[in-house]
C-alpha cells in the first residue's frame, strides 16, 4: 500500500488528516512539532504514524508510488515536488502553482507522475464551482461565444458574528497584512484592471443566503487573468472576470487607518512595523476560544445578448464552524484528501496541476461535501 506523507500538521489539516485515516489510508504524519502531529491523530486508530519533520528525514522515507502532501510554507512546495520527482513519488498541495512548480511539468509527465495543486478552499473549491458552473452555461441553449460575459469569484474567511473591525484573525494576521501590499490583475469593462492597493478598488456585493440577502464588500485578490482559459473563457466575449476577496460590509472604512499605514512601509522598518501592527491586531481582534469562524463563497456567470441577460447563475456556500473543526480547517483540508486519493486512484493525468477541470470528478467531490454537511447551492437568478 502506498504511503501519504502529510506534512504539517497545523489546524487547517487535520480533517484532511482524519478523514484519510479513517478511510483505512497509510499515512505518516511530518511535523517540526511531535506533539502537533499526535494532537491531530488523537483518539484514531489505523495505519499512520508521527514524524519530526525535515527535508532530509522525508528524503529517506519517501518511496516509488507515495504522494507527499504538502500544507508547509509555499517556499517549500517545489523543493518537496522535487523530492517527490527523485524518489517516483505524487505530490498535492492546496497552494497556487508557482513558476518554480509550473517549471517540473515537463518532467512529472515523462516520469508519469503528478504534481496536483490549489486544491484547498481558494484556491480549490471555487475552481470546482467555476469549472461546473462553465458546463452548465455551454450546455445552455444560452450559450454562445459572442455573449457578453461576466465572471466572478469571491470567497472570505470571516467572523461568525460580524464585530466593529469587521474581522477576526483565526492565525498571525501578518498574511492578512501582507495581502493588502500586493497588486492584483483582473478584467473590468472590457479591459485589463490593474490595482495596487486593493482598498481603492472595494465594490458592495450582495448574496442571496438561506436567511435572505446580504451585502459584503469585495476586491480583486493576485492575477485572475490565466484562469480565464483555466475556466474555459479563453475566445469569448468578456466584459468582466475577477477572483477576489470578500469581507463584510463596512470592513474597507474600519481598516481605513491600517491602509494609511500600511501604504507608506517599505524597507526592513516596514517590515518590522508590520510585524508590531499584527501583533496589536493579534491581541484584539483573535477568534475567541468556542466562537465559530465562517466562510462565505460565490461565484458566479453571467451572460448578456444585445444588453439582455440570458444566463444568470450563482455558486454560493455559506459554511460555519463546528464542535469539531473550524469551517476553515474543513475547506482547506478536505479537499485536499479528495484529491490525494484521485491521485491514488489514477484519476489524475500526470503533469502539474490544479483543481480537476473534468466536471464528472469536480461535480463528485462537490457532491461529497454536500454529503459531509456543507451547504452549497446552484441559484439561478432568472428562474
Amino acid at each position: 500500500m502506498p504511503t501519504i506523507h502529510w506534512l504539517g500538521a497545523g489546524l487547517s489539516s487535520v480533517p484532511g488528516i482524519r478523514r484519510l485515516i479513517e478511510n483505512g489510508h497509510k499515512l505518516v504524519v511530518w511535523n517540526r512539532t511531535i506533539a502537533k502531529a499526535e494532537e491531530a491523530t488523537q483518539g484514531l486508530s489505523g495505519d499512520f504514524s508521527v514524524r519530526s519533520f525535515s527535508m532530509e528525514a522525508l528524503e529517506a522515507e519517501i518511496k516509488e508510488g507515495d504522494v507527499a502532501v504538502s500544507m508547509l510554507p509555499g517556499d517549500f512546495h517545489p523543493l518537496i515536488a522535487k523530492i517527490c520527482l527523485s524518489a517516483n513519488a505524487n505530490f498535492v498541495s492546496s497552494s497556487y502553482i508557482a513558476p518554480a512548480m509550473r517549471d517540473l511539468d515537463a518532467v512529472a509527465k515523462e516520469k508519469g507522475l503528478v504534481l496536483l495543486n490549489e486544491i484547498g478552499l481558494d484556491p480549490g473549491i471555487d475552481h470546482l464551482m467555476a469549472h461546473l458552473l462553465m458546463a452548465d452555461y455551454k450546455a445552455s441553449g444560452a450559450y454562445d461565444p459572442k455573449n457578453e460575459h461576466f465572471f466572478r469569484s469571491y470567497c472570505g474567511g470571516l467572523s461568525e458574528v460580524k464585530n466593529d473591525f469587521c474581522y477576526k484573525f483565526s492565525w498571525s494576521p501578518l498574511g492578512v497584512l501582507k495581502a493588502l501590499r500586493s497588486p492584483s490583475k483582473s478584467l473590468k469593462d472590457g479591459k485589463d484592471y490593474d490595482v495596487s492597493r486593493p482598498w481603492d478598488a472595494v465594490e458592495s456585493y450582495t448574496l442571496d443566503l438561506e436567511n435572505g440577502p446580504e451585502t459584503f464588500e469585495v476586491y480583486p485578490n493576485r492575477d485572475s487573468l490565466p484562469y480565464i482559459e483555466e475556466y474555459g473563457f479563453d475566445g469569448l466575449n468578456m466584459n468582466q472576470f475577477v477572483r477576489g476577496t470578500l469581507r463584510y460590509g463596512g470592513w474597507s472604512s474600519a481598516w481605513d487607518h491600517i491602509f494609511k499605514e500600511v501604504e507608506i512601509l517599505s524597507g526592513p522598518e516596514g517590515d518590522a512595523r508590520l510585524e508590531e501592527i499584527a501583533a496589536e491586531l493579534w491581541s484584539k481582534y483573535a477568534v475567541e476560544e468556542g466562537e465559530a469562524d465562517r466562510v462565505v463563497l460565490s461565484v458566479d456567470i453571467t451572460a448578456k445578448k444585445d444588453g439582455k441577460i440570458v444566463y444568470d447563475k450563482s455558486f454560493v456556500m455559506d459554511a460555519y464552524g463546528d464542535a469539531h473543526h473550524t469551517a476553515m480547517a474543513r475547506l482547506v483540508s478536505t479537499p485536499v484528501s479528495y484529491g490525494v486519493e484521485a491521485v491514488l486512484a489514477g484519476e489524475i493525468a500526470p503533469g502539474v496541476h490544479a483543481a480537476p477541470s473534468d466536471p464528472t470528478i469536480a461535480g463528485k467531490w462537490i457532491d461529497n461535501l454536500r454529503g459531509a454537511g456543507e451547504k452549497m447551492e446552484i441559484i439561478d437568478h432568472l428562474s
